[in-house]
């Protein structure tokens, strides 16, 4: 526990030097529910809605933190760690894989709480938004999105062979997760065909659990999504720790 919290103190303090996190997880998904208020305010999400569109939107916009950490911090951090030889001292200490990952882990899921803090207050203060299902149902739901996608990352940072590689993969896992999959496009908007299209991915699934949570829709209607993610997990942090690369 000793090691998890010194290395935790370093990795926070070297994280808060740059502006990436704090531009794309905390600034940007403000920006988008400050658009989406705006442009559509208090308006019900369709003709007989008991919700606003966005009500209706506030679990996708959720998830911009999550998909800006697991897919563009987690593997880029732990790649370029590698690409620096600095894993490579690590591996001749007591410190293991499972530590290292779940210290960047921690880092990216404390961003992703500070703007699911701060996209509340925003949206409760200013567009008079509220949850309409269970609060305990959506932490949970938000807890499991985090935790899949953050397990993506780590089996991409974990494997990857170098920093260039590592880029790669999380740009092509980012930017379609981040545009098709609902947390920025809305997903009511998209044409049906473009809907079935954007359901592969891993994410959209994970907004359709938070969607339902906010507003209070059957369960049964999430069962899909919550074994797909669970399964996601398993697999992709099983690989991560099983195959991680020091150098």
């Amino acid at each position: 526990m000793k090691t998890f919290n010194t290395m935790l103190k370093t990795e926070i303090k070297l994280s808060l030097r740059g502006m990436d996190m704090f531009i794309f997880a905390i600034c940007m998904p403000i920006i988008v529910l400050v658009m989406l208020g705006i442009i559509y305010g208090n308006k019900p999400a369709f003709a007989g809605a008991d919700y606003t569109f966005l009500e209706q939107s506030f679990g996708a916009i959720a998830t911009i933190a999550i998909c800006a950490g697991g897919f563009m911090g987690l593997p880029l951090v732990v790649s370029d760690y590698r690409s620096k030889h600095i894993l490579k001292r690590f591996k001749v200490t007591p410190i293991k894989p499972t530590i290292i990952l779940l210290v960047q882990v921690t880092i990216y899921a404390l961003y992703s709480l500070v703007s699911l803090i701060t996209l509340l207050t925003v949206a409760t203060i200013f567009f008079k938004f509220r949850i309409q299902g269970s609060i305990s149902q959506f932490i949970i739901g938000w807890l499991l999105v985090m935790v899949s996608m953050f397990s993506i990352g780590m089996m991409v940072g974990g494997i990857s062979k170098n920093s260039k590689t590592a880029g790669i993969a999380a740009s092509l896992l980012y930017f379609p997760m981040l545009i098709f999959s609902g947390a920025t496009l809305p997903y009511e908007v998209m044409p049906l065909a473009m809907q079935k299209t954007v359901d592969i991915l891993p994410l959209t699934q994970g907004i359709k659990i938070l969607k339902s949570s906010t507003l209070g829709l059957p369960t049964v209607s999430i069962i899909f999504p919550i074994c797909i993610l669970a399964i996601i997990t398993v697999i992709c942090s099983t690989v991560a720790i099983k195959f991680f690369k020091w150098e």
